[in-house]
């Protein structure tokens, strides 16, 4: 299936566009013969931007996992500033 399009030929055919970009792969849009952007479907876009990992598992995984940290808050006055 065709996936690069001119982008004349982009906007006089969007929902072609759409659809490709839904059922197939990723669409490339050309300006002036150079790759200029790319349409996706929402389902690849979701899958590109998730992260690999939850914050709950990312902690599980760390290395510090079982380190006593202290992480008591300083309850000292802060500094003096001159304005």
């Amino acid at each position: 299936m065709k996936n690069t399009w001119q982008l004349q030929d982009a906007k006089n055919k969007f929902s072609k566009l759409v659809e490709a970009a839904m059922h197939n792969q990723p669409q490339i849009v050309t300006k002036h013969g150079d790759e200029a952007v790319i349409i996706l479907s929402i389902e690849q876009y979701n899958k590109m931007i998730a992260p690999e990992l939850d914050l709950i598992s990312f902690f599980n995984n760390s290395p510090m996992k079982g380190f006593d940290l202290d992480i008591e808050r300083q309850k000292d006055l802060p500094r003096d500033v001159e304005l």
